[in-house]
């Protein structure tokens, strides 16, 4: 069986644990979570890295942070997944969908500024794949209507835009450390801050909204409860978990990449051929191989495919449910202009397995691949 997904482990992941049982120091902000913290923060060059219980946890503290409130109305796609939309609805915010560019799946920046309205509070760009969005007119757009800019770079760490870090494009950035992303700590995030002004009201939304950090420093002498906050600081063993994978963040990456890669090689036939398509990377885009997807025809084509996969062995997903079609879309958010692309593409796409350690079994993926196409002509 080849697994869609296999969670990093690169063989030191225990021994940091133990090394964070033995300091007796398991709560939040020990030794490890420091080092994580200050390895972002090195890597991105964001002012402030923050390590988080989850992606959610962030985009909530950047919520907190961008001062959503209830009647606000904050701008994403679709097509991303519901933390997304959660840690503003939470907040009594409505979301906003616009459609999505159909090669990238991110969303269309050419469709935000008609969205925009008296409400609009903030604009939550999604990185798909670890594709970067166009950012250069997404913050255009922002300062012109003063809005604040989310990137929800769950999936994008050590992708760039133009040069840039994703998660540093806009005001706050939000990273996962889920066990499906390139670098896990099983469940976790992190909080990329660019203004130097939002770190102190960050670090205390972070501590249950109390001044603890600033104890620990030494700055005063005792701590309070001074705002609204909550519990976002992960445990120890599992920043250590994390750290053993930061050590080796670039090798892990590479290694990705190499599949990744091949993939795209071993299926430019069937592209050529008009069979399927497969990603597009936009000039100035440096991608982190996050995910390898391609396109079927239609729905019907892609579930005939996830099925031959299955039963040859492969773990073969599709991905979200746009989010406006769903229950709670529906209720607690609406769709500005057409839906032209954004539900059609979420049914042809297929997402490959692809994970650190994968080996030849990328070219049994794509043997697979063919052997279902050449049976379908």
């Amino acid at each position: 069986m080849i697994n869609f997904n296999i969670p990093p482990f690169t063989g030191r992941e225990l021994e940091y644990i133990e090394e964070a049982v033995k300091n007796r120091k398991l709560c939040g902000d020990g030794p490890f979570t420091k080092r994580c913290n200050r390895f972002l923060e090195e890597l991105t060059g964001a002012t402030k890295a923050l390590l988080t219980t989850s992606c959610t946890h962030a985009t909530e503290m950047a919520a907190m942070l961008c001062d959503v409130g209830p009647g606000d109305e904050v701008i994403m796609p679709s097509y991303t997944f519901v933390s997304t939309a959660d840690a503003f609805v939470l907040r009594g915010a409505r979301a906003v969908f616009v459609d999505i560019h159909p090669e990238t799946m991110n969303m269309d920046e050419r469709l935000v500024e008609q969205a925009i309205t008296e409400s609009t509070k903030a604009i939550v760009p999604v990185h798909y794949a670890g594709v970067c969005c166009e950012m250069d007119e997404i913050n255009r757009i922002a300062r012109k209507h003063r809005l604040m800019v989310v990137e929800d770079a769950a999936q994008a760490i050590l992708s760039e835009y133009k040069g840039k870090a994703a998660g540093t494009l806009g005001d706050f950035g939000c990273y996962s450390f889920h066990e499906t992303k390139n670098l896990s700590m099983g469940e976790g995030g992190a909080l990329l801050i660019k203004d130097a002004k939002y770190v102190e009201r960050a670090e205390i939304i972070r501590e249950k909204g109390t001044n603890r950090s600033k104890f620990f420093r030494g700055e005063i002498d005792k701590y309070t409860w001074v705002d609204a906050g909550s519990s976002y600081l992960p445990s120890e063993l599992n920043a250590a978990y994390l750290w053993a994978q930061l050590e080796i963040a670039r090798q892990i990456i590479d290694d990705r990449m190499a599949s990744w890669n091949y993939y795209r090689e071993a299926l430019r036939d069937l592209a050529d051929d008009g069979r399927i398509e497969l990603p597009f990377i936009p000039e100035g885009c440096r991608h982190n191989a996050h995910m390898f997807f391609i396109k079927a025809r239609d729905l019907e084509e892609r579930t005939a495919l996830i099925r031959f996969l299955k039963e040859n062995g492969i773990g073969a997903v599709f991905h979200y449910v746009p989010l406006h079609s769903s229950e709670a879309g529906v209720r607690l958010g609406r769709f500005s202009g057409e839906d032209r692309y954004t539900t059609r593409e979420s049914e042809r796409l297929v997402r490959l397995p692809l994970y650190y350690g994968m080996g030849n079994a990328v070219e049994q993926v794509s043997a697979a691949v063919h052997e279902f196409y050449s049976a379908a002509r």
